[in-house]
């Protein structure tokens, strides 16, 4: 009994280190997570989607975005071409980024790109609202 115990202990203690460099893995095969200056050159015929809230997105966002919140990507997928990049941010670490690019990836789209530093440790242009 306390060997079966002890070997699901072990497995689950396995699983809880190896589970995040399988996670980094899995999100470098879907979509590229880079910084200011990349991000920045590949604005340019790109399709660049704020994942934040519409209140949010309001206030300030990258010069050129639309908005798809995360909270409706599902129902947005539609809307975003397939034969552009896309380039997703949101407000700091990219954790909803990486889930819409996991979707994307499911739905068929091969180019996609996430804002590592979200628009908090954004650089370029923006445009701010009331």
């Amino acid at each position: 009994m306390w060997l079966i115990i002890n070997i699901i202990l072990i497995l689950v203690i396995i699983a809880m280190f190896a589970y995040p460099y399988i996670n980094k893995f899995r999100i470098k095969s879907v979509a590229k997570i880079v910084d200011n200056a990349d991000f920045a050159e590949q604005i340019v015929g790109g399709q660049l989607i704020d994942l934040r809230e519409s209140s949010a997105f309001r206030i300030i966002h990258i010069l050129g975005a639309r908005n798809l919140p995360f909270s409706q990507f599902d129902q947005s997928i539609s809307a975003i071409r397939k034969d552009k990049a896309v380039l997703l941010y949101e407000d700091a670490k990219p954790v909803f980024a990486i889930r819409a690019a996991l979707k994307l990836k499911k739905a068929g789209y091969t180019n996609i790109v996430i804002l590592k530093t979200g628009i908090k440790g954004w650089h370029g242009k923006t445009k701010k609202g009331a």
